[in-house]
């Protein structure tokens, strides 16, 4: 064996030694979605209790390879989806993580507050925490904010891809300008609740605005570092400033076409082939990445490898500090993934990145363990403080806003 090759074996048990202490908790996991469009939520036929490479990138005995403690899952439908559809697929999404946590019970441990990801650790179990992605899963309604909440939620990511009346998302055309006023009202809601505000996909005017308002820290669960990769999917350094003075958390995300500027151009030409075959661009199905595979055969895809990933998050640490950062893979929810982080057991060769990098085993174990729950444990604390000043809200879109915006 080659000495940079002892060095890197050297590197991984050290890696694989720290989270065993310190696990990862993943921002963003979009399984339940793969599990709706594989197999319509059959658990029978999908079971993530055998090894499924090749179909998933999750599954109990890589999410242990790979130094997970704790998961939110997300409750994704695509944005596409509106109204009530929204809602009602949204408590799809949401069943089939509660019938994940029944039938591997032994592996995954329900989490609703920072205690409870603390005890799942303490007792060997991956903790798991939704996340609802869309403020289009609320239909505009403060009290489906509220039942979503009680059903387990704990952030939601105020857009996907698409604006909705209350907020402009990162990838479509700039329409309310940020945060309308019924969207500062529904940040001002989820701070009573204590759910996350989550501002991964939303616009930088929207990122501003929900930081202007919450009382509480928010989280961006799957994003990137804008001044490494210039996709509006990430981050702006004046944002990543913030964080400190707010106490939020940035979770850097893999998927290449965030991370790789190279893989910009290259996955939207992929997302057009796939629309042009009739398929939706983000769609993992077998028969979509048959179509990804020809495509790529015909023009081969610029890959992102550890080390792209590892150029974000030392920029994000310089930028809001090493208590503002953290791991959002979005596995599951993108067709390609960096090398060495093709799946959920790919952590350690992040880890391992960053300490042949330099950084401490302090600053690691903040990264994958102690931001996340701290974050969560100040959104309680917050939330117990504004229960006791104000009730829930009533307010209506049409109270605060008035006519929606022309299209």
């Amino acid at each position: 064996m080659t000495a940079a090759g002892v060095h890197t074996a050297a590197l991984l048990a050290e890696a694989r030694e720290l989270l065993a202490a310190h696990p990862v908790v993943d921002g963003h996991n979009d399984l339940p979605w793969a599990l709706r469009e594989h197999v319509r939520y059959d658990l029978d036929r999908l079971d993530i209790a055998e090894n499924q490479t090749g179909r998933l990138h999750t599954d109990l005995g890589r999410l242990r390879a790979g130094g997970v403690g704790a998961q939110f899952w997300s409750v994704y439908v695509r944005s596409d989806l509106a109204g009530d559809d929204a809602v009602s697929a949204t408590l799809e999404q949401i069943d089939v993580v509660d019938q994940l946590l029944v039938r591997y019970a032994a592996d995954l441990a329900p989490a609703l507050t920072a205690d409870d990801m603390e005890a799942a650790r303490a007792a060997g179990r991956i903790a798991s925490l939704k996340g609802a992605e869309g403020g289009h899963s609320i239909n505009d309604s403060l009290a489906t904010l509220r039942a979503l909440y009680a059903l387990g939620v704990r952030y939601m990511t105020l857009t996907h891809n698409d604006n909705i009346a209350w907020a402009d998302s990162a990838t479509d055309a700039p329409r309310v300008g940020g945060l309308s006023a019924f969207g500062r009202e529904v940040v001002r809601e989820m701070n009573r609740l204590g759910m996350l505000v989550d501002l991964s996909h939303v616009a930088a005017t929207t990122m501003r605005d929900a930081l202007a308002t919450t009382e509480a820290p928010v989280l961006f669960s799957h994003s990137s570092a804008r001044a490494v990769c210039d996709h509006p999917r990430n981050i702006p350094d004046d944002v990543l400033e913030l964080l400190p003075g707010n106490g939020g958390v940035a979770m850097a995300t893999f998927v290449p076409k965030f991370v790789l500027p190279a893989a910009m151009e290259w996955t939207a030409a992929a997302d057009d082939n796939m629309r042009a075959h009739g398929l939706h661009h983000l769609d993992t199905t077998p028969e979509a990445m048959k179509v990804h595979a020809a495509f790529e055969e015909a023009r081969p895809r610029p890959v992102a490898t550890v080390a792209t990933v590892a150029d974000h998050l030392d920029h994000m640490r310089e930028a809001a500090g090493v208590d503002h950062i953290g791991i959002g893979g979005d596995f599951d929810g993108t067709a390609f993934t960096p090398d060495g982080l093709e799946d959920v057991a790919g952590y350690p060769n992040l880890i391992a990145e960053l300490l042949g990098r330099g950084w401490s085993r302090t600053d690691l174990a903040k990264l994958t363990w102690a931001n996340a729950v701290r974050v969560l444990r100040d959104a309680e604390s917050v939330a117990r403080d504004v229960r006791g000043r104000r009730g829930p809200s009533n307010a209506t879109l049409a109270e605060l806003d008035g006519a929606a915006p022309a299209s």
